[in-house]
């Protein structure tokens, strides 16, 4: 067992895992920057330090200002949550030649997955299914780019290899716009990523986003918790997700499940992650893998009872999984509605005071949040400030609750998204199942 871990980040995801941590009896140190020195996990923890000012990369994106924090406080291990450092390679590997552990896999497998080309290559010799593509970079020569472009068939989409959250890709329409939209996505991609390498898939219309969580303890043996729908989405950002997945034939979700396992187990996975798929006319087209936990990780656990952060958090010990996948019993439905500091019209961030607070509560609800009354949501980071996750025992039962919920919700003094989340509840198309990806965005006039 960890003996002390540093939490290598800041909000509702860090107080999370310092809860997990307090559960399992390891001590905690939260780093912190000079304006989140009133943050909940920072006022609970066994031990705290300021790591920077407010800017991340003078804070939370300091790597040596953290693992400096780790030789002073004596911690063993570092937990990245979600976002900032969680999926940098260098880290990883820095925390591991420090004499540390990284809660997470190992920096080659991150490096992996973090490149598009390597994880699709990967992805297909374990047997995921995937886009059909170019299966590798792209080259600069016209006429094998065409031909390339009219095997796969249009539209096809130019992704950039170390791309993200919806940075980075083109969309081709037709034959005439395809080499310069190659060489501008080149151009774009080595600007903001430092890697002009750039891969080409088929783009597919109207798929839903569905994602599969997997836990895998690197020493033979990995599991899935079932699948996600993640498919409302405003500009590549996902607003509410759902587990298990509306309306997907069994046959179908068991075949990708086993897949997915089978893919961790061979490129020896270690710790909590996610194979995101695009999902279209009954079939999975695998589009990266996320090599940490997610922030829409709580509906997985609500259906399966399985503590994702407390596994992390004894893998990264040494310890093999605790459950086989026979142990796994899914039951029920689960919502999970994020909650943004911001306007729920211009989506514009929402910074300030929060003057007065009540957090929803009752049977099957759970809020996962580190605002209180009088915490000021400070203008440096992402407006996430809380999520509201739901369960029942069918679909139906999960949304009516988190409709109460949402209308218990009470947060004065700045502006959040409640009334958008409170609209999508309502709405009838959503209230169906199997929306896809560009459905928010359409109903929104984006």
């Amino acid at each position: 067992m960890l003996d002390k871990v540093l939490i290598a980040n800041r909000g509702e995801i860090a107080l999370r895992i310092l809860r997990a941590c307090k559960e399992l009896g390891i001590k905690t140190v939260a780093v912190h920057s000079k304006v989140d020195a009133d943050l909940k996990h920072v006022k609970l923890a066994d031990q705290s330090i300021c790591i920077g000012p407010n800017p991340s990369p003078k804070s939370y994106l300091n790597i040596p200002a953290i693992i400096s924090a780790m030789e002073v406080t004596n911690a063993v291990a570092v937990h990245p949550g979600y976002g900032f450092l969680a999926e940098n390679a260098d880290f990883a590997e820095q925390v591991e030649n420090s004499g540390f552990v990284f809660i997470g896999p190992t920096a080659d497998c991150i490096r992996t997955m973090g490149d598009k080309v390597a994880a699709i290559k990967a992805m297909k010799a374990s047997g995921v299914p995937t886009v059909p593509g170019s299966d590798g970079p792209l080259n600069d020569d016209p006429d094998t780019l065409k031909a390339m472009a009219n095997r796969i068939g249009y539209p096809v989409i130019i992704k950039a290899a170390a791309g993200g959250g919806g940075r980075g890709m083109r969309v081709v329409e037709d034959e005439e716009s395809l080499v310069t939209s190659i060489t501008i996505t080149k151009t774009e991609a080595e600007a903001a990523f430092g890697d002009g390498t750039v891969y080409m898939e088929k783009f597919l219309q109207n798929p839903r986003h569905v994602e599969v969580q997997v836990l895998s303890d690197g020493q033979g043996n990995a599991i899935h918790l079932g699948d996600r729908d993640c498919s409302l989405q405003r500009r590549h950002q996902k607003v509410l997700e759902e587990a298990p997945a509306p309306g997907i034939p069994e046959d179908v979700r068991q075949g990708v499940f086993e897949s997915c396992t089978n893919a961790c187990i061979e490129i020896g996975y270690r710790g909590a992650g996610t194979f995101e798929f695009l999902y279209e006319d009954g079939h999975y087209y695998f589009i990266e893998m996320n090599t940490r936990v997610q922030v829409e990780h709580p509906v997985s656990e609500m259906i399966t009872g399985v503590d994702i952060v407390k596994e992390q958090l004894l893998i990264a010990g040494g310890e093999p999984l605790s459950i086989k996948q026979e142990d796994i019993i899914f039951r029920g439905h689960s919502f999970e509605c994020r909650i943004n500091a911001e306007d729920p019209v211009t989506f514009l961030p929402q910074p300030g005071t929060i003057t007065s607070y009540h957090a929803p509560g009752g049977n099957g609800v759970r809020v996962d949040s580190h605002i209180y009354n009088g915490y000021r949501v400070p203008p440096n980071y992402d407006s996430l400030i809380g999520k509201i996750i739901t369960y029942g025992h069918d679909r139906d039962s999960a949304l009516s609750r988190m409709r109460n919920a949402l209308d218990e919700m009470m947060i004065d003094g700045i502006k959040t998204n409640i009334e958008l989340h409170q609209d999508l509840v309502e709405d009838v198309e959503f209230k169906k199942g199997g929306v896809n990806i560009h459905y928010l965005e359409k109903k929104l006039g984006l």
